[in-house]
């Protein structure tokens, strides 16, 4: 294959990949304008998202040990022997 015929393929390739690229981004619904906004709506939506689950499971963690020491003190307050 010389040079030409190289050159040729891979501007065919090229455009054919600009080509399919742009429909996928039409399919998604990012062909405009205002997609890199959307994607970055979408990645701090997401970060946002990991914040909060990060944050509800650890007080759900609190919240379990909590009720376990909770529960021990009520256990050990009621096997006291008080005033013996």
């Amino acid at each position: 294959m010389n040079q030409v015929e190289e050159a040729a393929l891979n501007a065919v390739v090229e455009q054919a990949a600009e080509r399919g690229a742009a429909k996928a981004l039409e399919r998604l619904g990012l062909h405009d304008e205002h997609a890199g906004r959307d994607i970055r709506d979408l990645r701090d939506l997401i970060d946002a998202w990991r914040v909060v689950r990060g944050s509800a499971l650890r007080s759900i963690g609190k919240i379990i040990v909590m009720a376990l020491l909770g529960l021990i003190a009520l256990a050990v307050y009621h096997r006291w022997p008080w005033g013996e």
